[in-house]
């Protein structure tokens, strides 16, 4: 026959795999894709500052001060590194 502790173990581990099938989603979903911007304009509506990679610097010329507050992402700079058209690794920087 069944003992108390039996039963006990039972109940808990029955309680714990639906509690962990709960929290598990029906279906593992794809990363979303990074957004592609046509131009520098729709980036910068939503990034006003632009979008580097890791580690990034501005390029500058003259006297005026590299651009030190745009976004860093990775996968969405590299969905539109098209835009970046000084190569410093920060597409459509801007103040």
């Amino acid at each position: 026959m069944f003992t108390s502790r039996r039963i006990v173990a039972a109940t808990v581990t029955a309680g714990f795999l639906v509690s962990l099938s709960a929290a598990l989603p029906a279906e593992a979903k794809a990363p979303a894709k990074p957004p592609v911007f046509a131009n520098c304009s729709k980036l910068n509506q939503k990034f006003p500052h632009g979008v580097g990679k890791t580690g990034a610097k501005d390029h500058v010329s003259g006297k005026s001060k590299p651009v030190k507050n745009f976004t860093v992402n990775n996968a969405i700079y590299n969905a539109n590194k098209k835009l970046d058209r000084d190569k410093d690794g920060i597409a459509c920087e801007k103040r």
